[in-house]
């Protein structure tokens, strides 16, 4: 997780030379219990230091281009005009322009292309032996509000866990997030075709939540980022109870994420540094960062395994959880569900 309120360190004091050695990545609570600043030790960083440990930031982008290029070429296979209707910008995007609104709300293509070209549907996974489009669907979205919504998302999020903590880490909780939503999203959604990244972005969101419970120790202000990240994980679920939402994606690739998290992005504790010549220093992880790891990596084997396995034998999971489909719209007055 990155937060502007973790601090950095202090000014160094001359009276207490440090050892050279650079700390782990992160960001340490500079206090002790009475309040006052830490003496300086080799786990003191400067702010050479700190701007040398951040990564440089490239896969982010490569993915929201990717993205882009995606939504392109699909909208150059839709070809709106070709079915003769009453597209959107027919006259100035020719074969680039969009559905009509009553089809499409969110200005894209047809939910027929996107089938076609990749979209998660149940059928196909399931009876038509496509488990590839348990991940290609993460590549596609709806229409340039889905799209925009989830890229702006996707940067403000992705861009500052990719400078702390690399790209591999931040790529396999993305990818890997994305697939967990999307067996849940075939194991409760019946109907219909899915689309979008949001599984993959709730999984980022998942993982910074973990990261921070996990490196609970290198932070300050940590109850205040903790509710942070809190209340605006709960007001994204929550908007995912409205119709044509597929909330359940949602939910499976934050679930994945949070457990990548205590995996991929655990951090040695607040005052440990690697100690030249075979010196003794405190342990590099904390007891409970260990447990959690374990039971993170055995959770997220044991889901996916089970997850999958379910899938593919066709199980329908509202046989087995009768108020599950409420997590992905709840109906009301203006609405109905259909799952």
């Amino acid at each position: 997780m990155s937060n502007a309120d973790v601090e950095g360190g202090g000014q160094a004091r001359a009276a207490a030379p440090t050892t050279g050695i650079k700390p782990p990545p992160g960001r340490y609570n500079s206090s002790n219990v009475d309040g006052q600043h830490a003496p300086v030790s080799p786990f003191y960083y400067d702010h050479a230091a700190q701007h040398e440990r951040q990564h440089h930031t490239w896969l982010v982008p490569l993915v929201v281009l990717a993205n882009v290029a995606m939504f392109i070429v699909v909208m150059y296979y839709n070809d709106c005009p070709r079915n003769g209707a009453d597209c959107i910008g027919r006259s100035v995007l020719g074969r680039f322009s969009f559905q009509p609104l009553k089809e499409n709300p969110l200005v894209g293509p047809s939910a027929a292309t996107l089938e076609k070209y990749g979209g998660l549907d149940r059928y196909k996974v399931v009876h038509g032996n496509q488990a590839w489009r348990l991940e290609t669907s993460t590549w596609l979205h709806a229409g340039l509000i889905h799209l925009g919504a989830n890229m702006i998302s996707l940067i403000f999020v992705g861009v500052r866990l990719e400078q702390q903590f690399g790209f591999w880490k931040v790529g396999l909780v993305y990818l890997i997030s994305g697939l967990g939503g999307s067996v849940l999203s075939v194991l409760f959604i019946r109907n219909g075709v899915s689309v979008g990244a949001s599984g993959a972005l709730f999984g980022l969101l998942g993982a910074m939540l973990s990261e921070l419970i996990t490196n609970w120790t290198i932070y300050s202000n940590r109850i205040a980022a903790m509710a942070n990240l809190l209340i605006i994980a709960a007001i994204n679920l929550a908007i995912g109870i409205l119709p044509h939402v597929d909330n359940f994606a949602h939910i499976g690739g934050f679930v994945t994420g949070l457990l990548l998290g205590f995996v991929l992005l655990i951090q040695p504790q607040f005052g440990w540094s690697a100690q030249p010549f075979g010196g003794k220093t405190k342990s590099k992880y904390t007891a409970c960062q260990i447990v959690l790891l374990v039971l993170a990596v055995i959770l997220t084997i044991a889901a996916f395994a089970v997850g999958l396995l379910m899938v593919f034998r066709g199980v329908n999971g509202n046989d087995h959880c009768g108020w599950c489909h409420y997590l992905s719209c709840v109906p009301t007055s203006s609405w109905k569900c259909d799952t």
